[in-house]
C-alpha cells in the first residue's frame, strides 16, 4: 500500500472514532461490571477476552514476519506491541477471578474487529514503510521520549489491574473499593494507563495509524472509565467523593 493510502486510511479510522466518542457516552458496553444478555448470546468472560485481544498481535505477527529484511528498530516497536498485548490476551484473562461471570459474543466480535483493522493498518505501515526505522531511529528523542511514556503507562495499567485482581479472591463474587496507588486519585487507573501506553506508542512511532490507535483508546477508555466512575458513586454510599473518573485533578 502507498504512503498515501495508508494515512488515508488512518484519518478515516480516526474519524469514526471521534464520531463513535457520543455514542459510547450514551451506550455503555455490556461486559465487566456492566455486563447484561439484551445483547444476544453470551459467552464465558475469560474466552471472550481472549478472542478479543489474541487477534491484534497474530496479524502484526503475520505481516511483520511475512516481510523480508525488516530493521531492528521496527522489531522493537513490534516488541512494544507484543508485550502489550501478551498480557492483556494471555495473562489478563487468565488471572480474572470470574467463575462463570459472561459477556456478549457480539461484544467480543466488535473488538475482535477493531484488533484486526488496527493491527492491519499499523503492521502495513510498518512493513511497508521499513526505511523510516534504521538504527538512528534508537537515539531519536522522539523514541526515546515515547518508549519512556510508553512504560509509564504500562506499569500503571499493570500495577493498577493487580489491585482490581486481587479485590476478589478466587470464587468470591462482588464488588470492593479499590484502593491504593493512583485508586487514591481516579477510579479507572488502568485505564489511564492504558491510554498514556499508546500516547507513547504515538510517540515513539511518530505515524498517523499508530496515532489512530491512540485516539480510539482514548475515545473508548475515557467514555467507560466515566461509566465505570458513576457506577461506583451508585453502588457504594461511602465511595471517596474527591476521585475523578479517569484523570487525575480534571476528569
Amino acid at each position: 500500500m502507498s504512503w498515501f493510502h495508508i494515512n488515508a486510511l488512518a484519518i478515516a479510522w480516526i474519524i469514526i472514532a471521534l464520531l463513535l466518542i457520543p455514542v459510547q457516552l450514551k451506550i455503555i458496553a455490556p461486559y465487566g461490571r456492566h455486563s447484561n444478555d439484551r445483547w444476544g448470546l453470551m459467552i464465558d468472560n475469560k474466552t471472550g477476552w481472549i478472542i478479543m485481544e489474541i487477534i491484534s498481535p497474530l496479524i502484526l505477527g503475520f505481516i511483520l514476519f511475512a516481510t523480508p529484511n525488516l530493521s531492528s528498530s521496527i522489531w522493537i516497536i513490534a516488541g512494544f506491541w507484543m508485550l502489550h498485548y501478551f498480557n492483556r490476551s494471555i495473562i489478563f484473562p487468565l488471572r480474572l477471578n470470574t467463575v462463570g461471570k459472561k459477556m456478549p459474543l457480539l461484544i467480543a466480535l466488535f473488538a475482535l474487529f477493531f484488533n484486526l483493522v488496527n493491527a492491519s493498518l499499523n503492521a502495513c505501515y510498518l512493513s511497508s514503510f521499513n526505511e523510516l526505522y534504521t538504527w538512528a531511529w534508537f537515539t531519536d528523542p522522539r523514541f526515546i521520549i515515547g518508549s519512556l511514556i510508553f512504560l509509564t503507562g504500562a506499569a500503571i495499567n499493570i500495577q493498577s489491574d493487580n489491585i482490581l485482581l486481587k479485590l476478589r479472591k478466587p470464587g468470591e463474587k462482588g464488588y470492593k473499593i479499590p484502593q491504593g496507588s493512583l485508586f487514591k486519585y481516579i477510579s479507572c487507573p488502568n485505564h489511564f494507563g492504558e491510554i498514556i501506553e499508546w500516547l507513547g506508542f504515538a510517540v515513539l512511532c511518530w505515524n498517523l495509524p499508530a496515532l489512530s490507535f491512540f485516539v480510539w483508546t482514548a475515545a473508548n477508555l475515557i467514555p467507560r472509565a466515566l461509566a465505570h466512575h458513576s457506577w461506583y458513586l451508585e453502588k457504594f454510599s461511602d465511595y471517596p467523593g474527591e476521585r475523578k473518573a479517569v484523570i487525575p485533578f480534571i476528569l
